[in-house]
């Protein structure tokens, strides 16, 4: 071949390879950018039950206050509306059943010009807030805030937080950025012959090693008004924020120091929101080197809430040192929305023998009552699917494109390896995975069904791997046609 036929291929190869990124730098449609944002307090002022463990809890302190910040974003070229989302961080455990809907039903018809279904709600995972569900804990009947009760006010309170983000929405503009935080451990011991366990301890002669891979990017968002000050972050860590789960206060766990530290440099009007990436199998809790660990933290003069916060806040700066650099007032702004069907996990007759076991030996002690209906559960799933075989589990997810990067939202507690497969796969320069946008269970990867133990039994699982490979690979579908091909 001579030389010139061969430097021709080797140009429209360069050519062929570069196009696409190209493509993935340009906007679908050049916009104006509007953003708005709020926050509010969704601390009850009585006694309140706690959700996030077995047993009963009724918090009679705050620590520190429990709040829900909403962002709102709307693109427009001239008068048209080209796309809108409102989205509101909520220092809650989940976001249980039927709250979504009834926050919409609030704000409709206050926001006329606002549709809806482009809000969406996640939880930051704090196990010291209050309980959502009736009947899941036995309450005294009199001086707490009853689950129903709670409810209600938490429903006016983010529609109160929506519609000031919405009505508050000024020209600005938009930055991303990544940084890194050693937050998130692995929390699944793996054992001789492959049996896994929560929290299972690690300094034992069969310990083999912890299940697996941990996620330490920090994605951020940052947000400018019309003059140039930072008024909102958004912050995505794959770690739940349990901390303190254990006790027995109201507590917004390292989200609140995170935020306070923030506001401390940035504003004390500073809106921050944590945003939880997939994080099923993780937590803050440390599984070896334990000792050394507490060590250096006692040195340092920190609580393990501030030496949390600490590292997101350093990320945070890392991020913020180049989102800063590069501040878009007209980044395209894409929400789709979508009801994905996920097959169900199916409870095997093996299975069901034993709930009934275990049923039948916590009916008798109220202590109990927490594990007893949860094992009830599945067990009622497991006739249900007998009678009438396996139902679809319906969820919500949310796709949006803003800019370069995409972010993407799910109802579980969501095991990092598919968390990691949507980020690897993703078109997206960068990917916000947010898991817990609704009512939570977790959805555990193939590996941690075959260890067993809790978060991946069918106790644990509505949905299971199958379904959760089907819910990673239907996201990166929606993903992928905000990112349109040459």
């Amino acid at each position: 071949m001579r030389p010139r036929s061969i430097l021709r291929q080797r140009l429209l190869a360069m050519i062929a390879a570069t196009l696409p990124l190209l493509m993935l730098a340009l906007p679908l449609r050049a916009a104006e950018l509007q953003i708005g944002g709020a926050t509010v307090s969704i601390t009850p002022e009585q006694p309140v039950p706690l959700s996030g463990q077995m047993h009963t809890r009724i918090a009679r302190t705050v620590a520190s206050p429990v709040t829900a910040t909403a962002l709102a974003l709307e693109s427009r070229d001239g008068d048209k509306v080209l796309d809108q989302a409102i989205m509101v961080s909520c220092d809650l455990v989940a976001i249980r059943e039927g709250i979504l809907e009834m926050v919409r039903e609030r704000i409709k018809p206050r926001l006329a010009d606002f549709d809806v279904h482009k809000l969406f709600l996640n939880a930051t995972h704090t196990h010291t807030a209050p309980v959502m569900t009736e009947g899941v804990y036995d309450l005294p009947a009199e001086g707490i805030i009853q689950p129903a009760e709670y409810v209600e006010f938490l429903a006016d309170r983010v529609a109160e937080a929506a519609v000031n983000a919405w009505q508050s929405r000024k020209s600005g503009s938009v930055g991303w950025g990544l940084g890194h935080a050693a937050v998130a451990v692995n929390r699944r011991s793996v054992y001789v012959g492959g049996s896994a366990q929560m929290y299972g301890a690690t300094n034992t002669p069969n310990f083999r090693g912890l299940e697996g891979y941990e996620d330490h990017g920090v994605e951020v968002l940052c947000f400018w008004d019309g003059a140039g000050k930072l008024f909102a972050t958004a912050i995505n860590v794959a770690c739940p924020s349990q901390e303190v789960e254990g006790e027995s206060a109201v507590n917004a766990d390292f989200w609140h120091q995170v935020r306070e530290s923030l506001r401390a440099k940035h504003g004390q009007d500073l809106l921050v929101l944590g945003w939880t990436g997939a994080a099923g199998d993780q937590s803050p809790h440390l599984m070896f080197r334990i000792a050394a660990e507490e060590r250096m933290r006692k040195l340092r003069g920190r609580t393990r809430l501030e030496e949390l916060a600490g590292r997101i806040v350093a990320a945070w700066e890392e991020a913020y040192e180049g989102a800063s650099q590069e501040r878009h007032t007209d980044a395209v702004l894409v929400h789709h929305v979508q009801t994905l069907e996920l097959p169900e996990r199916i409870v095997t007759a093996q299975e069901a023998q034993q709930l009934t076991a275990k049923v039948a030996a916590m009916a008798q002690d109220p202590s109990k009552k927490r594990w007893m209906l949860w094992h009830q559960a599945a067990l009622d799933r497991f006739e249900r699917q007998q009678t009438a075989g396996p139902k679809p589990y319906l969820m919500e997810m949310h796709a949006i494109r803003l800019g370069d990067i995409a972010i993407a939202t799910n109802s579980f507690e969501l095991f990092t390896d598919f968390g990691i497969q949507i980020k690897a796969r993703s078109p997206a320069l960068q990917t916000f995975v947010i898991q817990l946008a609704g009512p939570g269970s977790y959805v555990p990867s193939e590996r941690a069904a075959q260890g067993g133990g809790y978060s991946a039994i069918v106790e644990s699982n509505e949905v299971g791997p199958e379904g959760g490979q089907v819910l990673t690979d239907r996201t990166v579908e929606a993903l992928n046609t905000l990112w349109p091909s040459p």
